[in-house]
């Protein structure tokens, strides 16, 4: 009775370890930064962006990663939105190429910064384009 009260015991302190191991890999976290309003073109007709960006993380250490460098982040798809011609903004294929080029850059700060890729995948909420 009492080894059997023993292994009980033992089995109930090692089942939260193993459940908070397994934790990690089906973790999915969001960073949601704030709206962007960019100009773009060559041309000297103005026109503006306004998209909202978010961020999906595969673990807790890349969520607070990217809140601790959201400002270099912000930085870097400010310029890109910035650098865009009217042709890559008009159709939703370049849109796409867009998305794929501006988790690059989130790639690329934080493999700068912390030292490996961390995000998983970057969304276009809305995107906005005149």
């Amino acid at each position: 009775m009492l080894v059997r009260s023993f292994l009980v015991l033992l089995l109930s302190l090692w089942i939260p370890f193993a459940v908070a191991s397994g934790d990690d890999e089906d973790y999915v976290g969001y960073v949601e930064l704030k709206p962007f309003v960019a100009n773009f073109g060559e041309s000297t007709q103005l026109h503006f962006v306004k998209c909202e960006i978010t961020i999906q993380s595969g673990s807790e250490a890349t969520q607070l990663a990217l809140e601790d460098h959201i400002y270099a982040i912000r930085n870097d798809i400010l310029f890109l939105l910035m650098a865009q011609s009217e042709e890559s903004m008009n159709s939703v294929a370049a849109q796409k190429i867009l998305a794929k080029k501006a988790i690059l850059l989130v790639k690329q700060r934080l493999l700068e910064e912390e030292g490996e890729e961390m995000v998983t995948d970057l969304f276009f909420v809305s995107f906005v384009a005149q």
